[in-house]
């Protein structure tokens, strides 16, 4: 009997042993499934990203299943790099937009299955703005499926519109114009200017029945954005979502910046003094825009210009650089807005704006500019559309405004 007992103990510790070791190798083998499908993610992140999808750095982070991945990887893993390369903007600033938007976001869900959490869902639409990759291809990344990514887009961009717009793209206040004032021309050398005026064309695939509408000048579909920056590069008046063969000086006539001019919104009362004499304060355009007495343009430059009228193309052309500046660090950090293929043209002007807007909450809150992003816009893919306005559009009134400009740097010199 004491014979069967040992002998029975002994079986029993040889099974307990096997079975440690089974569950030894099987424990080996899911972290290695579960590296692998990770790395797997990865590389078909690298493959099928667009080209202006910004750079992948791969990372040993842990291997988790996807509906953890945000709360184990993003949130306890992520570095400040992490979060600047894929959000665009640090941690901190990501927070305050998301309690910045959850009045709108919030809401109880009337979904038949549960609602992302509102920062998840925040998280997906800024990755796919900063990125622009595919919605199949970020949706395994959140554990969620293509529609929901698309969704999570229009929420989030909408939100952005309704509770961020009014606090960092506004028409700016009296005392505003006056700083805006002071810095451009402490900045760029150009006195009584509050803005730089220009034109964005977002590339698209244009439906076919609308194809003519939407190619522009240079042949090829997109878009067409009127933006107004400060002497910083940040937006204080855009207008989205026109046709791209619309010619510049149609957007400005069709726009709501237009409407203010004429209505001497633009501008304090009374007038500020220049040079002797009350003058509506000017925003700086180019040859695809007509001469007003609050729209200055270069003099064309047919050899039988001046010196003061070269001074004063030089002097509006480099002032001028401050919104092409801001379109180069608007594209880099949103490369959504490099070309636009899955989204409608009833929610692109919507999502442009709040690209627009979150380019001035990261500018606003000083978020680091990583130059690098700037190589994706190397070479240029679409050259820029540009058509000058005929002579007949100028306002002849508006001619001694530019030669106040031609006498002031005349008298005060570089600045």
């Amino acid at each position: 009997m004491r014979e069967w007992l040992v002998l029975l103990l002994c079986l029993g510790r040889r099974r307990e042993m096997a079975g440690r070791g089974a569950g030894a190798e099987r424990a080996a083998w899911l972290r290695q499934y579960y590296t692998q499908r990770q790395k797997r993610l990865m590389t078909l992140l690298i493959a099928r990203r667009r080209r202006s999808s910004c750079y992948f750095h791969p990372r040993s982070w842990p291997s988790f299943r996807n509906a953890d991945w945000w709360e184990q990887v993003v949130l306890k893993d992520f570095q400040p790099r992490d979060w600047l390369e894929k959000f665009r903007m640090s941690k901190e600033t990501f927070f305050y937009v998301c309690n910045q938007l959850r009045p709108k976001l919030s809401h109880p869900s009337t979904q038949p299955h549960p609602m992302l959490p509102l920062e998840q869902r925040v998280a997906v639409a800024v990755w796919h703005l900063a990125t622009n990759v595919e919605y199949q291809t970020i949706s395994p990344l959140f554990g969620v499926g293509p529609s929901t990514v698309q969704n999570c887009v229009k929420e989030v961009s909408y939100a952005i519109v309704l509770l961020l717009k009014p606090l960092y793209l506004r028409l700016p206040s009296e005392q505003e114009l006056e700083n805006m004032v002071r810095i451009f021309s402490a900045r760029w050398g150009f006195p009584h200017c509050i803005g730089a005026l220009d034109s964005l064309h977002v590339p698209i695939h244009a439906p076919a029945h609308l194809g003519a509408d939407y190619c522009n000048s240079q042949r090829w579909h997109s878009v067409l954005t009127q933006a107004t920056v400060d002497g910083l590069g940040q937006f204080w008046d855009i207008c989205a979502g026109f046709p791209g063969s619309m010619a510049n000086s149609t957007v400005l006539e069709n726009s709501s910046l237009w409407v203010l001019a004429r209505e001497g919104r633009l501008f304090p009362t009374p007038l500020k003094h220049f040079m002797g004499r009350a003058q509506r304060y000017v925003l700086l355009g180019d040859a695809s825009y007509p001469l007003r007495d609050w729209i200055l343009k270069p003099y064309s430059e047919d050899g039988t210009l001046t010196p003061q009228q070269l001074q004063f193309n030089y002097r509006l052309k480099r002032a001028h650089s401050v919104i092409e500046n801001a379109f180069l660090r608007l594209k880099a950090r949103w490369q959504f807005l490099l070309k636009c293929d899955d989204c409608s043209l009833d929610l692109l002007p919507t999502v442009i704006l709040a690209c627009c807007t979150l380019h001035n909450v990261c500018e606003a809150h000083d978020s680091p500019f990583n130059d690098e992003w700037l190589e994706v816009l190397e070479p240029a893919e679409f050259s820029k559309p540009c058509q000058p306005v005929p002579v007949s559009m100028d306002d002849s009134s508006a001619e001694e405004v530019r030669e106040l400009m031609c006498e002031y740097f005349e008298s005060y010199g570089e600045g």
